[in-house]
């Protein structure tokens, strides 16, 4: 699915995607964080099965800007210098359909790791102690 429209919104570090089904106007709008996050890049996703990287501290990161990356899909710069990710359309359109359940999938990930979207967080998991 190709959007009709795309704007980069840097202040609110979101990327807007429109699509007209039918006459009925339908929008995404996607995080930075989000795109960052689930790059399709080889730096996230690892070059095989069960190779993914899980990136932490990108609560903040922005977008810097987009382009097109031939008729299927965008290549995203983000502020932290990641651009090698090709997104697209369909994947795209699946990461604004999914975002919240994406997102809080991995924020699991996050937190069984012992990590944190803030950049320069480490959080400790401290079992409170059974009564003797």
């Amino acid at each position: 699915m190709i959007p009709s429209n795309i704007k980069l919104h840097r202040r609110r570090r979101t990327l807007e995607l429109e699509y007209s089904l039918n006459g009925h106007a339908k929008t995404f709008e996607i995080s930075a964080e989000c795109l960052r996050v689930h790059s399709p890049s080889a730096e996230v996703r690892g070059h095989g099965k069960d190779q993914a990287v899980l990136q932490v501290g990108k609560r903040g990161v922005g977008l810097l800007s987009i382009e097109a990356a031939g008729n299927y899909g965008l290549r995203l710069t983000f502020d932290d210098t990641h651009d090698s990710g090709i997104f697209t359309w369909d994947y795209l359109h699946q990461l604004g359909r999914d975002q919240e359940a994406l997102m809080l999938r991995y924020e699991q990930q996050l937190h069984l790791a012992g990590e944190s979207r803030d950049d320069g967080v480490q959080v400790i998991n401290i079992m409170p102690s059974k009564p003797h």
